[in-house]
């Protein structure tokens, strides 16, 4: 199903994101997550792609297995770095057989602590790769006649590589013009910010829905994480206060973190959201608290394989 499918008369929709496993106990950490949140029902998950396509093998290898072996829907993430042509239209080929309805078509980081020359790539941004995956669309490969359903990635707090405001935006609707047919945001924790990019994505007549991305905080080193890795993610003081009224008892810092997410999604769901995104981090604990206290309906698709 695309998304807009899975999103017509369900809105707001919930969603998780996983990432592939490197190690055998790190699989059996992120099985036990994906058992734990199926019973969830969410309209989607979404399968993180590694820098350079380093873990590339394990994502496709976990996005089949979810679309096999569970009730889960899921959508896999493809970048643009370290990639040509040729193995973009492979990957594309592997997912359509595998009726994998969805992708989410991103930039994509630098891969860390190897030469590379970004010059060398068949896609050197997110629009080129877009523009690729609607023409492999046109040319019938997949088994639904519209091919894929392609999304793409937003920015609330403005992207990082592009410092200027207006011409950030000329980007960002060239990219969506080009064939998305919806948005994930990266995490943020200003609701304001969303909301901004929001109006302006609609002053700039972009009108696909525009799903939030939501990240709890679960611990004091993963938040310091989340501040080197999110390319500029701001923290409110409000939040900085709070965790660093607690920032020595780790038991608390997790509290703290899930009930200040858990206010963002109250206050977006308020504002007519028209979906929220959890990255889970692979662990189950911090959104099934959130799930719970949101009390939202449990989403069931008719057309999902049984497990």
């Amino acid at each position: 199903m695309h998304i807009i499918d899975i999103m017509r008369g369900n809105s707001p929709t919930f969603s998780f994101e996983f990432f592939p496993p490197k190690t055998p106990e790190a699989a059996e950490t992120l099985y036990q997550t994906i058992r734990d949140l199926e019973s969830y029902m969410p309209h989607f998950v979404s399968v993180t792609y590694g820098a350079g396509g380093s873990t590339r093998d394990l994502t496709h290898d976990l996005v089949e297995r979810i679309q096999h072996t569970t009730k889960l829907d899921p959508i896999p993430h493809l970048t643009c770095v370290c990639h040509n042509e040729e193995e973009i239209e492979a990957i594309l080929l592997r997912y359509a057989k595998s009726a994998i309805g969805n992708i989410l078509a991103l930039g994509g980081d630098s891969p860390a602590g190897i030469a590379y020359d970004k010059s060398r790539d068949s896609f050197q941004h997110a629009i080129d790769l877009v523009k690729f995956i609607r023409r492999f669309n046109e040319s019938g490969a997949h088994p639904d006649h519209r091919g894929f359903g392609i999304g793409v990635a937003g920015f609330p707090e403005g992207h990082p590589a592009t410092p200027n405001r207006l011409v950030e935006m000329d980007h960002f609707k060239a990219k969506v013009d080009a064939g998305a047919e919806y948005i994930v945001t990266q995490l943020f924790f200003d609701n304001r910010d969303f909301l901004d990019f929001r109006e302006r994505c609609a002053l700039n007549e972009i009108q696909i829905p525009i799903i939030a991305g939501i990240m709890p905080i679960t611990s004091i080193s993963g938040f310091k994480r989340i501040a080197e890795l999110a390319g500029g993610a701001r923290f409110p003081a409000k939040l900085l206060r709070a965790l660093q009224r607690c920032q020595n008892d780790p038991e608390t810092v997790k509290r703290v973190g899930v009930q200040y997410a858990l206010e963002q999604c109250r206050d977006l769901l308020d504002n007519d959201v028209a979906g929220i995104h959890f990255y889970t981090l692979n662990r189950s604990d911090a959104t099934r608290v959130i799930f719970d206290s949101l009390a939202f309906p449990r989403h069931r698709n008719a057309q999902a394989s049984s497990a």
